[in-house]
């Protein structure tokens, strides 16, 4: 295992937010894109400047301005579990979730939680859900994933 930090692709930032769509409206506005995803209840945009990963999940009763999560794209497996080895030998406690469907791709993750209670994760995408798949397949992700805290370290994701 390799003691160097791998290259990062991008930042993750995750919002809950109270209408997806009235949301999504207003980042397409901000960002000047148009989503790379939308669901029900979901929105990802993928910003190139500067790189980030920039997901709307939509949650009733989410506050203003509430952070669902934090986190930083890898490239593949190996840059999941080396970062997850840093954080281990830096002392954080962490808690992996490989081969997870999550926010509509299927992902291999480590995760940390910061002492105020914020989670970040490394993540690395194994393979998107398409857009045209039908509901009757099986699907990478569902909207559940992306509810406030089913990722967060030490519950079930």
């Amino acid at each position: 295992m390799t003691t160097e930090s791998p290259e990062a692709l991008k930042a993750h930032v995750a919002l809950q937010v109270r209408n997806v769509e009235q949301s999504a409206a207003f980042y397409r506005k901000l960002f000047g894109i148009e989503p790379s995803k939308m669901r029900p209840g979901y929105a990802k945009f993928d910003v190139s400047n500067p790189p980030l990963n920039f997901t709307l999940n939509e949650t009733p009763s989410a506050a203003r301005g509430a952070l669902s999560h934090l986190g930083i794209q890898v490239g593949s497996t190996g840059d999941v579990l080396a970062v997850r080895e840093r954080w281990i030998r830096e002392g954080l406690v962490t808690r992996d979730e490989m081969n997870t469907d999550c926010c509509y791709a299927l992902q291999d993750k480590t995760w940390a939680r910061d002492p105020d209670g914020n989670d970040w994760e490394v993540f690395a995408v194994l393979a998107d859900n398409p857009p045209e798949q039908s509901a009757a397949e099986p699907s990478y992700g569902v909207p559940a994933c992306c509810a406030p805290n089913c990722c967060a370290p030490g519950e079930k994701g």
